[in-house]
């Protein structure tokens, strides 16, 4: 037995549950800048040629999806990590820092 197993509690607590990424993030605060601030810009234009779409896998949070074909951009998920900039090679999404008091506002628990 291992130390680790040793020193575990026996007992009858219940395991841990996954839970869904839409319901944890209702948990965040935002507080969203005016279109001409947004901190995520994409362009549906170069979207729509992108060999690979990279970003729905890429976005911890889920903003983008492919709906009949088409790349929909939801940015009210978006928990500004930046991933997304990263992961468009096609030069598509342009990611900045929110200004002054705008973004998300992150608790534990």
């Amino acid at each position: 037995m291992t130390e680790a197993a040793a020193a575990a509690p026996s007992g009858t607590a219940a395991p841990l549950q996954a839970i869904e990424i839409k319901r944890r993030l209702g948990s965040l605060k935002f507080n969203t800048d005016s279109e001409e601030h947004a901190h995520i810009t994409v362009k549906p234009a170069i979207c729509e040629k992108c060999p690979h779409s990279f970003c729905t896998y890429a976005c911890p949070a889920q903003c983008y999806n492919r709906i009949n074909g088409k790349l929909v951009f939801r940015y009210e998920d978006c928990v500004e990590c930046g991933t997304c900039a990263i992961a468009c090679d096609q030069g598509s999404v342009t990611w900045n820092m929110p200004r002054g008091p705008y973004g998300v506002r992150y608790s534990y628990g």
